[in-house]
């Protein structure tokens, strides 16, 4: 019998380990459209990220684009440096998101603008 609903929600707050997981990315925040993305890459490393589908796959496919892995067995430099490189195509998402908001701050700003004394 497939679950509700409810207990489906209930399953992937757990896995998040939170009861309002948001896409760290673009702020999305309806569980059904968010996923865990390991950053340095599944193979390598438990650390994940909550990010929504869209952003997922953006990283994803960053990934890609990373050292092919070597042919021996994995270091823990290796890992180490997959999981640095998977933060900074976290950071390259954020970077668009960041001079949105610097931009829309300063609008504001112009907007409602008091002089400094």
């Amino acid at each position: 019998m497939p679950l509700d609903k409810e207990a489906r929600e209930e399953r992937a707050l757990h896995r998040f380990g939170t009861d309002e997981p948001i896409c760290i990315c673009c702020e999305e925040s309806d569980w059904r459209c968010l996923e865990l993305h390991h950053l340095a890459g599944k193979d390598y490393a438990e650390d994940v990220a909550i990010v929504c589908r869209n952003c997922h796959r953006k990283l994803s496919d960053a990934q890609y684009d990373h050292l092919d892995p070597a042919a021996d067995a994995v270091s823990q430099l290796e890992i180490i440096g997959r999981f640095l490189m998977g933060l900074a195509d976290l950071f390259e998402l954020l970077l668009e998101r960041l001079r949105d908001y610097g931009a829309y701050l300063i609008n504001l700003g112009r907007e409602h603008a008091e002089p400094i004394t």
